[in-house]
């Protein structure tokens, strides 16, 4: 499975959104309506289920689900 599959999976279960509304290019405030403190839970089952650290700074650069899947996907190499 790869990254962003395993990622939209999450997303879909954590904010109960439609499969199609998840793409890369959806941004996660605009077109998701995920706020501040979704985020903050977002992160701490992504860190769980990717076993990887988010630091706030990162959060903060994160703006689409693309950008998660990218920074995800640099912390595990």
């Amino acid at each position: 499975m790869s990254t962003f599959e395993k990622l939209k999976g999450i997303i879909i279960e954590q904010f109960d959104l439609d499969d199609d509304a998840v793409t890369m290019e959806a941004n996660m405030q605009e077109d998701l309506g995920v706020d501040s403190l979704d985020v903050v839970d977002l992160i701490v089952v992504i860190s769980e289920e990717f076993d990887i650290e988010i630091p706030d700074e990162a959060v903060d650069s994160i703006k689409t689900v693309g950008d998660l899947v990218n920074y995800i996907e640099s912390q595990q190499q």
